[in-house]
């Protein structure tokens, strides 16, 4: 016989636990307390927890300036080291601090709509945010590798260069590697804009405070912020709010995708989470091995990352687009080296392909989709083998070229790439007012065929 929805409310089993979990939160009677004996800019010493702390509690500090919270990161034998999400310096000797438990970020159906910060608090002056039932909570943990469901289904993001090169899959992590000021933002609200997902999680991740409401109020609009949880941690946030961030984020898509979305995730940037993770462990005492990072670092990654994806079968998938901040414009600097080789692709956008005002500036021999193969067709397949052909012979031929050592007939494929290059990269070219390209290859042939002359001859 099945149980109705009344007797399982009405389970003692249930009910204890549904117990259990309100006042094992933030509302629990009575909490073991230490004192502050260390203040620091970026962190304090607490005494008296050691016994109780685990690593990843959050503590509540009470002091002069009123109750502030913070997370453990570090357990000595004598007190324990908590990195703060306000400053540091706010804390004082002797200030009491409070265990509260792991943070619950427990996502509802009326978050989408919603700006939160790192924390899962409103930030866009709405009411304060639903919490969903603790009991639902989603584990902070990839699916198992062998009940995830197979990647296979494409879609049309409407960016033509992406579409043609890099074609992107439901639950594919694709990542966005440029340098400041390539255009790598631009390119992520184009892609954000796609209509083929039920739910959008947008991480802006210590970005300018200015960019957010642009980004949040023009690129996606009214239509767009309908179905997106913003989730936002500026640079001038603490390194703990920018660390949470990105984990915030990805529990709300888990969210969504447990309910069957697909849901598109929106990190930007992965690398601010790496000099955020880097702040914290210096912090703690981690020593640096590559070019400053401590090892740490390049564990948290791939923790993050592999959440995303499809999810168990009967779920929804979590397809994630990573944009990757490449420091000095060294694509092989470690963050870049190391979230490479996580994600299913990666577009590289060339700053040398941006000053020749092509945008979006993805260079597409650089730039790879591991799952290119289930999207494209067979006859598209051999068309991009031959456009990248044609791209590579005329960029190998620029210097000959400008030396006037050119001769035409002389070789009959670069004649082709010299005459069918700049037509490829003019029709590559596309703006976030463009209206979205629902057949990409459609539009690429009308931007190859022979043309027209005045005179009605064509010329080629």
């Amino acid at each position: 016989m099945t149980a109705t929805s009344s007797q399982l409310a009405n389970d003692p089993l249930d009910l204890l636990e549904r117990s259990w979990a309100r006042f094992s939160g933030d509302r629990t009677l009575v909490r073991q307390g230490g004192k502050v004996i260390e203040v620091s800019p970026t962190h304090f010493r607490v005494s008296g927890l050691s016994g109780s702390a685990r690593l990843g509690d959050i503590v509540e500090l009470r002091g002069h300036g009123g109750r502030k919270r913070g997370e453990i990161v570090q357990i000595g034998p004598g007190d324990v080291m908590v990195a703060p999400f306000d400053r540091a310096a706010d804390a004082g000797i002797g200030d009491l601090v409070f265990i509260h438990g792991p943070l619950s970020v427990v996502p509802h159906a009326s978050w989408r709509g919603r700006v939160i910060d790192a924390l899962g608090r409103a930030i866009d002056n709405g009411p304060s945010m639903v919490e969903g039932d603790p009991l639902h909570a989603v584990d902070a943990a990839p699916p198992s590798a062998l009940s995830r469901q197979r990647v296979g289904t494409g879609f049309r993001t409407g960016v033509r260069v992406i579409d043609i090169f890099t074609p992107i899959c439901f639950g594919q992590r694709l990542g966005i590697f440029a340098g400041s000021g390539v255009g790598k933002s631009t390119l992520l609200a184009m892609l954000a804009s796609a209509e083929a997902f039920d739910t959008v999680v947008v991480s802006l991740v210590g970005e300018r405070g200015r960019e957010v409401r642009e980004f949040l109020e023009d690129t996606l609009g009214e239509r767009g912020m309908r179905k997106t949880v913003a989730v936002v941690a500026t640079s001038d946030e603490s390194a703990m709010m920018r660390r949470r961030a990105p984990d915030t984020a990805m529990r709300v898509a888990e969210h969504f995708r447990g309910q069957g979305h697909r849901v598109l995730l929106v990190l930007d940037s992965i690398t601010r989470f790496a000099h955020a993770l880097r702040e914290v462990a210096i912090g703690t005492g981690e020593p640096p091995i590559s070019r400053g990072y401590p090892p740490s670092v390049f564990t948290d990654l791939p923790k993050l990352l592999e959440r995303a994806g499809p999810g168990a079968d009967g779920s929804g998938s979590i397809t994630a687009i990573i944009s990757v901040l490449v420091d000095g414009d060294d694509h092989n600097d470690p963050v870049s080296d190391a979230v490479r080789g996580i994600l299913d692709g990666h577009v590289v956008l060339d700053r040398a392909i941006g000053e020749q005002g092509r945008y979006p500036a993805v260079n597409p021999l650089a730039s790879i989709s591991r799952l290119a193969p289930k999207a494209w067709s067979d006859d598209q397949r051999a068309l991009v083998g031959k456009l990248k052909a044609m791209i590579a012979r005329f960029e190998d031929t620029r210097d000959i070229r400008l030396l006037g050592a050119y001769q035409a007939g002389a070789d009959p494929e670069l004649d082709v790439a010299v005459r069918q290059a700049p037509l490829l990269y003019e029709a590559l070219n596309q703006s976030p007012g463009d209206r979205p390209s629902a057949d990409p290859f459609a539009d690429l042939v009308r931007h190859l065929k022979p043309r027209e002359k005045p005179n009605g001859a064509q010329q080629n």
